[in-house]
């Protein structure tokens, strides 16, 4: 005769049996499951006074025809961050884990990286635009510390849907005048825009297709930065004596700038800038100068590490990402200006003077 508790003990394992398997495949489905965040480790880096691979070809990253250049020893590397994730191709809950062990990797919420509504191909489009301006002010920023002249122009790059720039400003129109003041950069519009809120209007006078017209458009707050803003990606129309090749391939963003104007200086002055040194940083650059705020510092700092920099120049701004981050065998170099890169790189060079060289000050 057959025990009920027998059967019972069987009913009993099996339904635990079943309950585990479907806790392991619960688990298993979360986890291959999209999330909503991007993941943003250390990408390739690129030494700007070396040769890159373009097309299957070594060439310099910097190359200056036509002008007298030096040999520029040492390193100065600029740094790169791959994104793993984008609201089209989402990565897993169980490739965002990894994250969570890795300190040279980072999760970051898919609307801090792309835009609500923003596709793969625009956010490229974009990069590619921001790379192409960063070397451009790059050039403007090094010939301006080297006391070579040149005449610029700021320009509409893009001009975004729903915005109160649509409709009145098209991509290519030249910002000629805000409020009366000559644009003669775009820190000089923003403050304009900002000035007003969204209490008043800016005056434009904008010349298109040889013709000029004056444009008022009243500011919105952006809802990214909180900021007033009128819709509109800006880039510059410069006319540089002489011609600059900066050959980098699937590179973008503007935070090559201030290396890439550490390296154009390089080659065009006398002697080594780096004393053989291995120098990395990151930063944005402005013709005249001002080094900017940029992005994923934390796996460049790591990408610096692996890459064998003993010094990373940071922009200042910068310095709350960065301070209690820095990686073992790195000594980070706050800056604000391409003057400021200048003189560090010069000291550590020599070595002398490296001790009082700015870094981020704990909080």
């Amino acid at each position: 005769m057959r025990s009920l508790f027998s059967d019972r003990g069987r009913v009993a394992r099996a339904t635990g049996w079943l309950l585990l398997v479907a806790a392991v495949t619960g688990t298993v489905l979360i986890g291959v499951s999209p999330s909503p965040y991007a993941v943003e480790r250390p990408g390739p880096v690129y030494n700007v006074l070396g040769k890159t691979l373009v097309s299957g070809k070594n060439v310099p990253l910097i190359e200056i025809p036509g002008r007298t250049t030096y040999p520029a020893g040492g390193m100065l590397d600029m740094l790169t961050v791959y994104v793993d994730g984008s609201p089209q191709q989402r990565v897993s809950w169980i490739e965002l884990a990894g994250s969570w062990f890795d300190a040279s990797r980072a999760a970051v919420p898919l609307d801090e990286i792309y835009p609500p509504g923003q596709t793969d191909k625009q956010a490229n489009e974009e990069s590619a635009l921001d790379m192409s301006n960063s070397q451009q002010n790059a050039i403007a920023a090094a010939l301006t510390e080297l006391k070579v002249g040149y005449t610029s122009q700021l320009l509409v790059a893009q001009v975004i849907k729903g915005t109160p720039a649509a409709g009145r400003l098209k991509a290519g129109d030249e910002l000629v005048t805000v409020d009366g003041e000559p644009i003669t950069g775009l820190a000089v519009l923003q403050s304009a825009i900002r000035a007003t809120g969204t209490s008043g209007s800016v005056s434009l006078v904008i010349r298109r297709a040889g013709t000029t017209k004056t444009v008022e458009i009243t500011p919105e707050i952006n809802a990214e930065t909180g900021k007033p803003a009128i819709g509109i990606y800006t880039g510059s129309r410069f006319d540089f004596p002489f011609d600059v090749k900066i050959q980098l391939q699937d590179v973008g963003g503007p935070s090559a700038g201030m290396m890439l104007a550490l390296g154009i200086y390089d080659k065009l002055t006398p002697g080594s800038l780096t004393g053989g040194k291995h120098i990395a940083g990151t930063g944005t650059i402005d013709p005249d100068g001002s080094v900017g705020a940029i992005g994923g510092i934390r796996q460049k700092l790591y990408g610096a590490r692996d890459d064998g920099a003993s010094w990373f120049l940071a922009p200042a701004s910068n310095c709350d990402e960065v301070r209690g981050h820095i990686p073992s065998g790195i000594r980070v170099v706050a800056v604000k200006t391409l003057d400021d890169s200048l003189a560090a790189v010069r000291a550590i060079a020599s070595g002398s003077g490296t001790g009082s060289l700015p870094s981020c000050p704990a909080k």
